[in-house]
């Protein structure tokens, strides 16, 4: 229960920290940070690097030879003379000893590569690359459209099929994807949950990082400091802890509200209409359980953080003695983004509803699919349960390590302060 020095102590927190300009820069900078790293990708993701790009395509049907040339003129890559073609007709037998004669050209880097498209690709459309980086996905992405552009027009020349024919047989399947729901029916799905989903995984990993790595710094100062020595002879151990999490969870709270805010006025207002394909699909109650989640998530970490900087008496230290803590949200992190291919997978599934994965899991899971109640509802017995289950332990560590100063503690010795 809250007491009058519990709450004393959340006041200390917020007036320190809530009203910082540590926590105002930090607000503002983690959006702007993740929008930069997604600019920087996508820009990377831009940068080809195949300027003056030299390639021969050298092919057994003079056919092949002429379509693939006909299609690739008219390639913005071999417009701007990024890329310089030449083409070649030979047999399988010719082509060995032409490709001996190349390879100085292909080791100096004169040539790029040299693409061979036997007359087998008309049956198993294959054909082979010959460079010394033949990883180049690049030059693939570029060339593979025209090269099978021109294997499917030959192969259906002669079955009398139509232009149009022709095309639909080239064109590949397009799936329109529908969330069938109880509650809203059927929906069109996009990429909007999947990007939500994406945004929802980063932040918590983030926050929960960042937050807790913050209230580990900061049991460690005091300790040194011997400033928790005057905050014990006002308020026992316990309290100190229990106002020191509250504290914090509360300015994390407050954060996370302020980055969702965006996405609570998307989702409230119909004053933004975006494309169809950026729809999100969800509704106030999912957002209210995600801040829940979070909020929770935080005491959790928070104390368990909390405890390894009462251990320790340095930050060098401590971090060296953070990994099970990290592994508890990392491990989760890499689970979530794994459900990009089957959110319903059995991994992804157990972890939502599994002690601390399910804090990172369960969320990432509810924006992509419909998940039951009752495992929203185990989730979050799961999750207080942990709290009440963990804090007991995390207050005895603290009780004990807080105080403590001198020598590196042995994890043998954390575990009779736990026994005690």
């Amino acid at each position: 229960m809250l007491n009058s020095k519990i709450i004393a102590v959340i006041k200390r927190e917020l007036r320190d920290k809530l009203l910082s300009k540590t926590f105002i820069f930090m607000t503002v900078l983690i959006p702007v940070f993740m929008v930069g790293i997604l600019a920087l990708q996508t820009l990377f993701m831009s940068i080809d690097g195949d300027e003056n790009t030299k390639l021969e395509i050298v092919s057994e049907l003079d056919q092949a030879r002429l379509k693939v040339d006909e299609d690739l003129a008219y390639r913005d890559f071999v417009k701007n003379q990024n890329y310089k073609i030449s083409y070649k007709v030979m047999s399988a037998e010719n082509f060995e000893d032409y490709l001996n004669e190349k390879k100085s050209s292909l080791l100096s880097g004169e040539l790029t590569g040299i693409i061979f498209i036997p007359e087998t690709a008309l049956k198993d459309k294959s054909v082979q690359y010959y460079s010394k980086n033949p990883s180049n996905n690049s030059v693939f992405s570029k060339i593979r459209p025209s090269i099978n552009k021109a294997l499917v027009d030959i192969y259906f020349a002669e079955k009398s099929l139509s232009d149009t024919e022709i095309q639909f047989a080239r064109d590949r399947v397009d799936i329109q994807e529908f969330r069938v729901s109880k509650d809203e029916g059927v929906k069109e799905e996009g990429v909007g949950n999947r990007i939500l989903s994406f945004l929802f995984t980063f932040l918590l990993y983030l926050s929960l990082i960042i937050l807790g790595t913050m209230v580990m710094r900061s049991v460690v100062e005091e300790k040194n400091n011997r400033i928790v020595e005057i905050l014990l002879s006002s308020v026992d151990a316990k309290d100190l802890m229990t106002g020191k999490i509250l504290g914090n969870a509360i300015i994390g709270l407050a954060q996370m509200t302020i980055w969702l805010s965006p996405v609570m006025l998307l989702i409230s207002t119909s004053f933004f209409v975006l494309p169809p394909e950026f729809v999100v699909n969800l509704n106030p109650g999912q957002l209210l359980y995600f801040l829940l989640n979070y909020f929770i998530g935080l005491i959790t970490f928070l104390g368990l953080f909390a405890s390894v900087g009462a251990i320790f008496d340095n930050d060098q230290d401590a971090q060296s003695g953070i990994w099970p803590v990290m592994m508890l949200i990392m491990i989760p992190f890499f689970i979530s983004f794994s459900m990009a291919n089957n959110p319903d997978n059995s991994l992804a599934t157990i972890a939502s509803m599994f002690p601390f994965a399910s804090i990172i899991v369960m969320p990432a899971r509810l924006t992509l699919i419909d998940v039951p109640l009752w495992q929203l509802a185990l989730s979050f017995i799961i999750n207080l349960a942990v709290i009440f289950a963990i804090f007991p332990i995390a207050g005895k560590i603290y009780r004990i390590g807080i105080l403590m100063t001198g020598k590196k503690p042995k994890w043998s010795e954390v575990i009779k302060w736990i026994r005690e």
